[in-house]
């Protein structure tokens, strides 16, 4: 049987190149982010004046976490109605977010409870219906299971129940840590939270957002609301918070960074990580620019803000922790194909946590990071 005529050739035959036909510029996308850098946290009050802050008295310095407990205690100042409760929320909570607030506000408002999501949930669904604010804590969002019967068939329908009695589960607040932080307790599950009416989803990028935001969900919403507080950020994001109380809209979103040329959209931790890729892109493509929006409540969504962008760039990529599948993205994906397909230069972009459980020594590998962001920039503005 006579040879293949490839499998004949020697290696030697072929012509080897030692050297790119274009220069390979060197760079490190994946290293930590610099959070006492980043332009996405106030490092001086003096950018107050660029933000929906309030920049008309002192701040101080805060990490997110001292942030929420500040937000914490100025509500409870605010209404003798406003609650605090959950598992060690007395002794300061699992990341000590509570801390030092029983000592002011005594057991009857700060207090801890059994080992139950649901029966923490179920107590502050019969506080809120009798008019309190309940502010309950569920040690990390994997934990909230148990919970959804509560959370699903009874606080998410009780405004609906009520019909034209006026009755509202307002000011009950659902606070959890979640998403990604490196020992295992990964879960992102605002999703699962979004398909459920009745509900407001809220997460925080920064401590000053953080504020602002628990206020509103505590003192103005009329529904009860789910707050997810990426905990990577309780100690890592510390800026500029100013003293004063002051609340933040719900459902609307904020542009972070101005861009003509492509639009990306998320919401808390990998917020820092776009901002990074952005940075990293702009630097080697001269004359581009990138907007960056926030969505902050990520149900209901400000479809608005975002699809005056995309019509603006012509280009969309949707970014998030948790898993790609049925995410956010789909939903914000979907939207913007609807509203603003005629206006679109390259197709819509997801990048977001693979489709797979999260166990720590994978966690690195699953959720987006700076060069998957940086390749779909690449990718979107190559024509």
């Amino acid at each position: 049987m006579a040879a293949h005529p490839i499998s004949s050739w020697k290696l030697s035959n072929f012509k080897t190149r030692g050297y790119a036909t274009t220069a390979v510029k060197s760079r490190r996308l994946n290293v930590p982010i610099d959070f006492k850098t980043t332009p996405l946290l106030h490092h001086s009050s003096k950018t107050f004046q660029n933000s929906t802050i309030p920049d008309d008295g002192p701040s101080k310095r805060l990490n997110l976490c001292q942030a929420v407990n500040t937000a914490l205690a100025t509500a409870l100042r605010s209404s003798k109605d406003v609650l605090c409760f959950g598992e060690d929320v007395a002794f300061g909570g699992v990341f000590r977010c509570t801390s030092g607030l029983q000592n002011e506000f005594g057991p009857d408002r700060v207090f801890n409870t059994p080992l139950t999501e649901q029966g923490i949930v179920g107590a502050a669904i019969g506080a809120a219906a009798e008019g309190r604010k309940p502010v309950v804590e569920i040690q990390f969002a994997d934990y909230v299971f148990p919970a959804f019967d509560q959370i699903v068939n009874e606080a998410s329908k009780f405004r609906y129940r009520e019909g034209s009695t006026g009755s509202n589960l307002g000011g009950m607040v659902i606070r959890m840590p979640s998403g990604g932080v490196g020992h295992g307790a990964f879960q992102s599950p605002e999703s699962l939270f979004c398909h459920i009416p009745g509900f407001k989803v809220v997460v925080p990028r920064s401590p000053s957002q953080a504020k602002g935001l628990l206020l509103s969900a505590i003192l103005e919403s009329k529904d009860p609301v789910i707050f997810l507080e990426p905990k990577i950020l309780y100690r890592a994001a510390v800026e500029e918070v100013p003293d004063a109380s002051y609340m933040l809209p719900l459902s609307k979103a904020e542009i972070v960074k101005p861009g003509a040329d492509l639009t990306i959209v998320s919401y808390g931790r990998p917020l820092y990580t776009c901002q990074a890729a952005i940075e990293a892109a702009e630097k080697e493509m001269p004359g581009i620019s990138i907007e960056l929006i926030d969505l902050r409540t990520i149900y209901p969504w400000d479809r608005k803000t975002v699809i005056d962008s995309v019509k603006k760039t012509g280009r969309a990529m949707i970014v998030h922790e948790s898993m790609v599948n049925f995410g956010v993205g789909a939903e914000v994906a979907s939207t913007i194909q609807e509203k603003a397909f005629f206006h679109l230069e390259a197709p819509i972009r997801r990048v977001a946590g693979w489709t797979t459980h999260t166990g720590l020594a994978w966690e690195k590998y699953i959720l987006p990071d700076v060069t998957r962001v940086y390749d779909t920039i690449q990718e979107l503005l190559k024509d």
